[in-house]
């Protein structure tokens, strides 16, 4: 099935001569009534039964919109330009929008890759491009466009883990990389809504959470890789000043110190520095050797 153009004309001068050939068949049946002429009345009803035909063909067709004709079962077209006008007789019309709309899916639990369950949601934004397929290769593409919708959405998030963590550095994940997961949303709906003669215009997510049963456990592990990596970055800085103040101590004061001294100096400035409480000051008396 592929949609296909009818033929159609302008409606106004359809109108026209369709009320021409109304009053050009009341005319003859007055002029055979009064001349007593059965042949004049047997025209003017054949007339007035081809205008009535030709009336009942005329249709209006509003913008962004479709109408899909069948004739007697078969389908033979569409008319998509907005406006009045006359067809093929004895046609049934179906209108179908061709507007942008928005499907709003339900937040849905699955499991990620790793198998945590999450909290899902998205936004759909299509369109029909293709009414014959719309109309006749699905019962009803609104419903049709709802449950692929739900089942893509699954399918991508078991796809990707929710996040990664420092031995999955680099790998795609539902937060991390929503764009791409969209866009890899969008290509899956297109292929599974072409039998429809839809359009995925966009995706966007827009509910995504680890579910209830495991999101304080894994807020518990983000917290924690992040004071982890928060003091990779502290102790780094601390061992360089500390490498800098005993260079500098011998440069400036020519004091020569041994190993274990200097092993203790670094240890307490990092100490110093690492700890998150208040240092005490401590003298010490001994001479530097």
């Amino acid at each position: 099935m592929k949609e296909k153009s009818v033929f159609h004309v302008n409606g106004y001068a359809g109108l026209l001569g369709v009320i021409i050939m109304l009053l050009l068949g009341a005319y003859l049946i007055y002029f055979g009534s009064t001349n007593d002429s059965v042949f004049m009345v047997v025209i003017a009803a054949i007339v007035i039964v081809i205008g009535l035909l030709f009336a009942s063909s005329l249709t209006i067709i509003s913008p962004n919109e479709a109408k899909v004709l069948t004739f007697f079962g078969q389908y033979i077209g569409t008319i998509k330009n907005a406006g009045l006008y006359m067809t093929v007789p004895l046609t049934n019309k179906m209108s179908i929008s061709l507007k942008v709309r928005n499907f709003n899916s339900s937040i849905i639990k699955v499991n990620d890759l790793k198998g945590n369950p999450v909290e899902i949601a998205a936004v759909i934004v299509y369109r029909v491009v293709d009414s014959a397929k719309a109309s006749f290769n699905v019962d009803a593409y609104e419903q049709f466009v709802e449950i692929q919708s739900e089942s893509a959405i699954r399918h991508i998030a078991s796809q990707y883990p929710y996040d990664s963590f420092d031995d999955d550095a680099g790998e795609m994940t539902l937060r991390g990389n929503s764009t791409s997961v969209s866009e890899a949303l969008k290509a899956e709906l297109q292929e599974r809504l072409s039998v429809a003669g839809i359009e995925i215009v966009e995706t966007r997510l827009t509910h995504l959470a680890y579910a209830t049963e495991i999101a304080s456990a894994m807020l518990q592990r983000q917290q924690s890789t992040a004071i982890l990596s928060a003091r990779k970055i502290i102790v780094e800085g601390a061992v360089s000043i500390a490498e800098d103040a005993v260079s500098q101590i011998e440069a400036d004061l020519g004091i020569k110190t041994t190993d274990d001294r200097k092993l203790q100096m670094v240890n307490n400035v990092l100490v110093s520095i690492i700890n998150e409480k208040g240092t005490q000051n401590v003298i010490n008396t001994d001479s530097l050797e």
